[in-house]
């Protein structure tokens, strides 16, 4: 059943993607009054086909093999290769006919729709599923406290941050963002005074693939036991309500950051801990179970403040362009090397244990929305055989003036096929190897 649910959540997510970049494709070329003679939703290699009808010029379809999509647009080389039409005259309704910009802005429709879906995914899950931000002002209280991630980079526990990259900051969520491990300044105020604090560019080499990938959390507040939960270390130590704790193996604690990472690094170990209830002192011995966890609630001292429907777009565009950022920057350094590919990149298998065994519809969404500004980023590279290719040729015809032979477009477009289809092989191979291992 695990199985069947990764499975379907990746075939669900990729439907969605593909649909609506071939539907952009599809639209502009309609806009332009280009024929369409086919739009599938996957491929009907070989001409298997699970379902289709025809209205109009154009064939509709679902097709067997779910690898992606396409529109077979008229008067067009494209990965179907078919030259029947090339043999004779141009006709007003095929793509060769048209203006250059016009060709150029249905090649460039499928990314712009998965670029604004992105956007609008990431926007979504800020209104409907996160609702709540938590205000960097409210953090600047007590400052930020470090983890020992946080502290290899440079913060110490009680800082304040005035801003990042020498722009203010208004969500703490943004103060935390991974994205600063691929090279950032940070500006903050420490005991009165202003300290810059210098990310180094590969930072996220050692940091983000530890297991603690936050570098600071809000949780340096003073805190005293909200909740013990029944059957659980902290409730068979005796722990109470409003109990709070001064020492833990004779080391102070100062704030909840601290108290959980020395819980969190105490897995299996039994503890002497110190405690406040009401006026008395009271010692107590605590045994951390094998996850690292004991069974109490502290209720955050800071108050959140709701998105508004413009704060979710404005933010959910910030986030998606965060996370293309982020996206862009680590294939960068698999093309220079810097990086291992079989780290880096996932085929389908790789994606589908992404989505998980468990059906989550917020974690859906986002992997949903991260995936398709990859497709975006992915689809404008310019290689032959996709969209990006095909921008670059036209480009090229814009500034030249001249349009490049069908010869020539045929024989790019085999080179390009051969190159995705080697990356494809080459991700569902390292896919069946991180399987075994």
């Amino acid at each position: 059943m695990n199985t069947l649910i990764m499975i379907g959540q990746l075939i669900f997510g990729l439907s969605i993607l593909v649909l609506l970049h071939e539907l952009g494709h599809y639209l502009a070329a309609r806009a332009f009054k280009i024929r369409v003679e086919k739009f599938y939703l996957f491929f009907d290699a070989w001409n298997i086909k699970l379902f289709s009808f025809k209205k109009g010029d154009t064939e509709y379809g679902i097709g067997w093999l779910p690898l992606g999509g396409y529109v077979k647009i008229a008067g067009m080389i494209d990965e179907s290769l078919d030259k029947s039409q090339l043999a004779q005259e141009p006709q007003p309704w095929e793509f060769r006919s048209k203006p250059a910009w016009q060709r150029l802005i249905v090649m460039i429709a499928g990314v712009v729709v998965n670029l604004i879906l992105g956007i609008i995914i990431f926007s979504f899950i800020l209104f409907h599923y996160e609702k709540n931000y938590l205000p960097l002002s409210e953090v600047n209280k007590d400052g930020v406290y470090a983890t020992t991630t946080g502290q290899h980079l440079g913060f110490e526990s009680g800082d304040k941050i005035i801003s990042i990259d020498g722009d203010p900051v208004e969500r703490f969520k943004d103060a935390q963002s991974l994205i600063l491990l691929f090279g950032s300044r940070v500006e903050v105020e420490r005991r009165g005074e202003r300290v810059t604090i210098d990310i180094p560019e590969n930072a996220y080499k050692k940091e983000a693939k530890s297991l603690r990938l936050r570098f600071i959390e809000p949780l340096n507040y003073n805190f005293s036991i909200d909740s013990v939960l029944p059957e659980l270390p902290a409730s068979r130590a005796g722990l109470r309500k409003g109990d709070k704790i001064l020492e833990i193996d004779s080391l102070p604690v100062f704030s909840y950051g601290q108290f959980k990472e020395m819980i969190s690094a105490s897995a299996g170990k039994t503890l002497n801990v110190t405690l406040l209830r009401g006026n008395d002192t009271v010692q107590t011995s605590l045994t951390v179970d094998s996850l690292g966890l004991i069974g109490i609630l502290a209720t955050m001292p800071y108050k959140e403040k709701h998105y508004t429907l413009w704060q979710s777009l404005a933010y959910g565009f910030s986030d998606a362009m965060d996370m293309l950022y982020i996206n862009v920057k680590g294939l960068g350094k698999v093309l220079s090397g810097e990086e291992k590919a079989s780290d880096s990149i996932q085929g389908p298998i790789g994606i589908a244990r992404i989505y998980g065994a468990e059906w989550i519809w917020s974690k859906f969404w986002y992997i949903t929305g991260l995936l398709s500004l990859i497709l975006a980023f992915m689809n404008i590279l310019p290689i032959p055989a996709l969209d990006g290719g095909h921008v670059l040729f036209l480009l090229v015809e814009i500034v030249t003036r001249r349009k490049p032979s069908d010869k020539f477009l045929e024989y790019a477009q085999i080179a390009g096929m051969i190159i995705l289809l080697a990356i494809m092989a080459f991700a569902i191979g390292n896919d069946i190897v991180k399987l075994f291992k």
